[in-house]
């Protein structure tokens, strides 16, 4: 047992993983309260490589969550300000505005619903007909269209190396945390897998994949587990077959976008992701399993309820996953000159899915405070866009606490 000694920190607040919402926390808390020592423990041997690095790279402009939510409130302003931080530190970005499509009748309602949430988060959009679709992607058909013109696209891979430089943070890579020792009257200990031992006043959990397995080994039940959701790209062969970002009418019920068309940063287009059940945390491919995380996720009643309540979209995925004429059949509803040969497979990522008890997708960024410790348990995307303000709200959190040490 790692133990806390008094009056022997090694740092005042210790934050666990190297994505960008643990290094955007780092860097709002030193520019927030200068000399606040920060550590970062990052189990791999650099930053961004998971959530943050095998993303395409959208920074979203916030029109499909719900008002008030913080998703919402923190992708709108994290758009703005991701953008602002691109340009000041000269990371690739590019604001390309995007195009939401209805391609079936059934759709128009909830495409004109995203029009009227679009405004209520203060999100300019324009309306468009079948035939003004052309003015913005002369490939791409559809029965009507929305165009955001403050969707864009950067270099997330770039932004959170850019973060953990000027954060002035003790960043230290290849340290994975196995133990922690939490005294609520003295602070927090945690050993790593090298064997060091870190003592800080004040511990953030920001571990992504594993937020939920930090969270208890800190003593405290999150009552949501992580369920894994890779989500599987294909590169387009022809990228000048799009111009922008092409997105379907989402499934209200879901946080998946569905199978959309993003040019990113590079000029190369990039088609997906399907969301398929991962067989573990870092479950890049099928191939990939670990018995211990699968025995984990299958355990939780969550997944069964899950299941249970939306297997006939989850077949959907999986069969979109099995078979690349199911993938393309997707492709074409919204770009229809998209050949078979057109596709060409492109490195997957894994979504960090907080799940409920009963079931239920967890719809927006969740944190949650206990005794000298802040947990992130929810931040998939749009986590990337709105890292920024979220770093912000959790070092607003950790000084707070410090405060009261």
């Amino acid at each position: 047992m790692v133990q806390v000694r008094t009056g022997a920190y090694d740092c005042d607040v210790l934050v666990v993983g190297g994505g960008i919402v643990g290094l955007s926390t780092a860097y709002a808390i030193t520019r927030a309260a200068p000399g606040t020592r920060v550590t970062v423990l990052e189990k791999e041997p650099g930053p961004a490589r998971h959530q943050t690095g095998r993303n395409s790279g959208v920074i979203h402009s916030g029109i499909y969550y719900r008002p008030g939510s913080l998703k919402a409130r923190y992708a709108v302003r994290g758009a703005a300000e991701m953008v602002k931080f691109c340009a000041e530190y000269g990371i690739p970005h590019a604001v390309t505005g995007k195009l939401i499509v209805a391609t079936e009748r059934s759709e128009l309602p909830r495409l004109h619903a995203l029009v009227q949430r679009g405004r209520e988060n203060g999100i300019a959009v324009r309306e468009l007909g079948a035939a003004q679709i052309a003015e913005y992607e002369p490939e791409v058909r559809g029965l009507a269209a929305i165009h955001v013109g403050t969707t864009g696209v950067c270099d997330y891979g770039a932004v959170a190396r850019q973060l953990a430089r000027a954060s002035g943070a003790d960043i230290r890579y290849g340290a994975r945390v196995v133990r922690i020792d939490r005294r609520p009257e003295r602070g927090v200990a945690v050993l790593t897998s090298s064997g060091q031992v870190v003592r800080a006043r004040v511990l953030v959990n920001c571990a992504g994949l594993y937020c939920d397995e930090v969270a208890r080994l800190a003593g405290d039940e999150p009552d949501v587990r992580i369920v894994p959701f890779r989500g599987e790209y294909w590169e387009l062969a022809r990228p000048e077959l799009v111009r922008g970002l092409v997105y379907p009418v989402p499934d209200p019920a879901f946080p998946f976008l569905g199978v959309h068309l993003t040019r990113g940063i590079d000029g190369e287009v990039h088609i997906g992701p399907n969301a398929v059940p991962a067989l573990a945390r870092e479950g890049y491919g099928w191939g990939v399993v670990r018995p211990r995380e699968l025995a984990g996720t299958l355990a939780w009643p969550g997944t069964w309820a899950l299941a249970r309540h939306h297997w006939l979209y989850g077949a959907g995925e999986l069969r979109r996953s099995a078979s690349k004429g199911a993938f393309l059949k997707a492709v074409r509803r919204l770009v229809p000159a998209v050949g078979e040969t057109d596709l060409v497979r492109a490195p997957a990522g894994v979504r960090a899915q907080a799940v409920a008890r009963d079931g239920s997708l967890v719809d927006d960024f969740l944190l949650r405070e206990a005794p000298r410790t802040i947990h992130v348990l929810n931040a998939p995307s749009p986590a990337a866009t709105a890292c920024l303000p979220i770093g912000r709200e959790v070092a607003a959190r950790a000084l707070a606490m410090l405060g009261g040490t």
